[in-house]
């Protein structure tokens, strides 16, 4: 039976932009259209035309709807779910003056550590912001901008997240998300709106920035002519805030006050991600204490180096990636990027316990293992400043829901399972970012809760694998490795 009401769920990543068709009533995905995008840079540098997210977007969303079959007229509703941090600076006609600043782009992090000191050290950020500033945060992009392009900040007519910008293409007014805005270093968790204080210390017009609206089922307008046009959808459909990719995934995952709680995440992309709904608002300089897009909060802790540079290190072996066993005594910390937590921006891969006996495969299997302990220390201090102690058993016992490309591929979860202990469950739905946005889709067309609606769908249920005996020795080794190496860095003794 064909589906009587559609939403479009669009998950614009830093590689990517699918746009996943859902049926309302139900959730279930009836097509997902894909298209590229590129990323350039080097020596830190990572960057990307915002016009090319646009037209991604168009054609993402004209693919599905030819592999769907379905009516443009069912479609009621669209929400975008974009990376998070990104740098758009706009002029008077809404074209992007440069190439957006990625959240991955590290170029920033001595304005990130010279605007911590500026407030008052981390504690001053926290208690405004819910985070300090590292290099990924829209705030140090936007001062690296006034330091090395001057020209470019004074003519901008207007400063928005990757996700602004495609929701402002999409309904003809500017929006964001309390989520999305939560990101950028000059969103006050504390008080629910732009602080003035930091605007003032960044040089930053609050008239350059996008209105924020409500949470849950907030829209940010209709869809206008022009862009019904591009993507052949019906003109005057709803179309959300949106959000950002993380807070995406935590309502597609059925996370926030209307769906679950206590139910750590991990999401294994380009980026090592963990994060959990939380009603208590998170400060501590360790994690980023997010909102969410639903009224409650997304304490989340984000590493730079995951699947893509665990690949990058298959290929240089010649492997193919599932090609991989244990590392032995080998220990790999494939930092190939800096490292944002820990916070690391200057370091680089590091490889010791060689010997002669060491296979290819367990050299790769050591950067599987490199990269899941950052995450899993990463979860840890999320734990600790949820109030919550990781080695509590009956917090070791919660499971962790894997998400991302990573939770698709065998070695990754094998590791995860290995290294941590705990229960893993692989959530059935496939593009939970998506997902998350189509829910807010719907929410922006019939008012209802988007947390409830994901949770009615089931997209955050999925098997669940039982734990395996912890890998104590090879954690202990890896952290010994990671705390000996980088200590000057991160500032001990």
């Amino acid at each position: 039976m064909p589906p009587r009401t559609v939403v479009i769920g669009v998950d614009s990543s830093t590689q990517s932009t699918k746009a996943v068709l859902v049926d309302a009533d139900n959730g279930r995905t009836l097509a997902v259209g894909r298209a590229p995008h590129t990323v350039t840079g080097a020596a830190g540098a990572r960057e990307s035309d915002p016009e090319q997210w646009w037209e991604a977007l168009r054609t993402a969303v004209r693919a599905g709807l030819a592999q769907s079959g379905v009516h443009a007229r069912t479609v009621t509703g669209i929400a975008v779910a974009g990376q998070q941090h990104g740098l758009v600076v706009l002029d008077s006609a809404g074209r992007p003056l440069r190439p957006a600043m990625l959240w991955n782009d590290t170029r920033s992090a001595p304005q990130a550590a010279a605007l911590t000191a500026e407030l008052g050290g981390p504690a001053a950020w926290t208690a405004r912001t819910g985070s300090v500033p590292v290099a990924a945060v829209t705030a140090s992009k936007w001062r690296w901008l006034r330091e090395y392009e001057p020209d470019t900040a004074s003519a901008a007519a207007a400063v928005r997240l990757p996700h602004d910008f495609l929701t402002e293409r999409l309904a003809g007014t500017a929006a964001t998300d309390p989520g999305d805005a939560s990101g950028t270093g000059w969103y006050s968790t504390a008080s629910g709106g732009y602080d003035p204080v930091i605007l003032e210390l960044l040089g930053l017009d609050a008239a350059l920035l996008p209105p924020v609206a409500g949470t849950g089922a907030a829209r940010a307008g209709a869809l206008t002519a022009e862009a019904a046009g591009a993507l052949g959808l019906p003109a005057g459909i709803a179309v959300a805030a949106g959000t950002g990719d993380n807070m995406g995934a935590a309502v597609g995952l059925g996370l926030g006050a209307a769906g679950l709680l206590d139910h750590p995440v991990l999401s294994l992309g380009t980026s090592g991600t963990v994060f959990a709904a939380s009603r208590t608002r998170p400060a501590s300089p360790a994690l980023s204490g997010f909102a969410a897009t639903d009224g409650t909060y997304l304490p989340l802790a984000c590493t730079l180096n995951c699947t893509l540079a665990v690949d990058r290190i298959a290929t240089l072996l010649g492997l193919d990636r599932d090609d991989a066993a244990p590392g032995g005594e080998a220990v790999l910390l494939p930092y190939l990027d800096g490292e944002r937590t820990p916070d690391l921006p200057a370091a680089s891969g590091l490889l010791t316990g060689l010997r002669h006996d060491t296979t290819p495969q367990q050299l790769l299997g050591a950067a599987y293992e490199g990269a899941v302990v950052t995450v899993l220390r990463a979860q840890d201090e999320l734990a600790r400043a949820c109030g919550l102690d990781p080695a509590d058993p009956s917090v070791a016992a919660r499971p962790l829901r894997l998400i991302g490309g990573g939770a698709r591929g065998r070695v990754w979860v094998e590791t995860v399972r290995r290294l941590s202990g705990r229960p893993v469950v692989l959530p059935g739905g496939d593009e939970p970012v998506a997902l998350g946005a189509a829910a807010l889709a719907a929410a922006a067309a019939d008012g209802s809760d988007p947390v409830a609606t994901a949770t009615g769908w089931g997209t955050g249920a999925g098997p669940q694998l039982p734990p395996l005996p912890r890998d104590s020795e090879t954690w202990e080794r890896i952290c010994s490795v990671l705390d000996r190496a980088f200590v000057p860095l991160l500032g001990g003794s």
